[in-house]
């Protein structure tokens, strides 16, 4: 919710999952969020990150890994790690 201002008021805001585009819940405890910084060429830490949240439900499904290298090759963190297999 917005004031007048056009500020965001509310107190809780949802993240989503980003393996499943599922919301997660305030009572989803077994939920994590992971900062992947990223790397300059001379190997040093920048101030930049990505921020990757999981659900309860991909952990609790052991595809948390597979998800995270996924979506860090998408993202360009990682090569030649991740494959799609049919």
């Amino acid at each position: 919710m917005e004031n007048s201002e056009g500020r965001l008021v509310d107190l809780y805001i949802p993240r989503k999952c980003s393996a499943t585009n599922r919301l997660i819940t305030a009572k989803d405890h077994a939920s994590v969020q992971i900062n992947v910084g990223d790397v300059g060429a001379d190997g040093r830490l920048t101030s930049t990150y990505k921020t990757y949240a999981l659900s309860g439900f991909v952990r609790r499904e052991a595809e948390s890994d597979d998800s995270l290298n996924r979506l860090a090759t998408q993202d360009g963190f990682l090569k030649n790690v991740w494959s799609y297999q049919k």
